[in-house]
This record gives structure tokens, C-alpha cells and sequence, in this order.
């Protein structure tokens, strides 16, 4: 799946984020986010090799409950989860090589 070009103000409930099936990341950040913007570049090219890994981009914030939900702090944060459960999460990555490790170990196809 491709991930969507900003983040998302549409937020799915905590409870749809643990029913996920297989390998999902859930990318938390802003669209006026300067480090969010920056991060793009190599995000998008770690998930170049893993297209059919769900990328689920939300908009955080205060009052936001699902990055409250996983107590995120910094943007952009991005949680790896395996049938549901977290496994792995960078925070304001600045090189696609440890996304695409993460990435790795939910994805067993690549």
C-alpha cells in the first residue's frame, strides 16, 4: 500500500489500530511539521521496497487520542506493528536505513 502524501486528519480508534493484521507502520507528525517534511524523503524511500506494508500517515496533536494512546512526544514518530503490536519505533528518523530495518522485521515477504 502507498502511503498517503499528508498526514491524515481522520483518525482511526485505537481499537481498528490493534485489530491490524499483519505488518502496518503508523506514521504520527503534522503537515506544517518542518522535521515531518524532512523526514519524507527517506521515509519514502525505505518503503519503496516494502509497497504492500500498510502506511497509516495521522495528524497529531494536542487532544489527539491515538498518539496519546501510544505516548508520542516527538514528530515524526513512526510505530512498526505486527498483527496489531507494537515491535519497533523510530522517532524523527533522518536516514531510510533503520526505517528499512524496522521495516524488515514486520515484513516477511521482503
Amino acid at each position: 500500500m502507498t502511503s498517503p502524501v499528508a498526514y491524515q486528519t481522520e483518525q482511526p480508534e485505537r481499537t481498528a489500530i490493534d485489530a491490524l493484521k499483519g505488518a502496518a507502520v503508523v506514521e504520527f507528525g503534522t503537515n506544517w511539521c518542518g522535521i515531518c517534511k524532512a523526514a519524507q524523503p527517506v521515509i519514502v524511500e525505505a518503503f519503496s521496497s516494502h509497497p504492500h506494508v500498510e502506511h497509516i500517515k495521522v495528524e497529531d496533536g494536542s487532544g489527539r487520542p491515538l498518539g496519546r494512546s501510544f505516548n508520542v512526544r516527538l514528530w515524526p514518530t513512526l510505530i512498526f506493528l505486527q498483527d496489531g503490536r507494537e515491535v519497533a519505533r523510530l522517532v524523527r528518523p533522518t536516514e531510510a536505513q533503520p526505517i528499512a530495518e524496522a521495516l524488515a522485521g514486520i515484513d516477511p515477504i521482503a
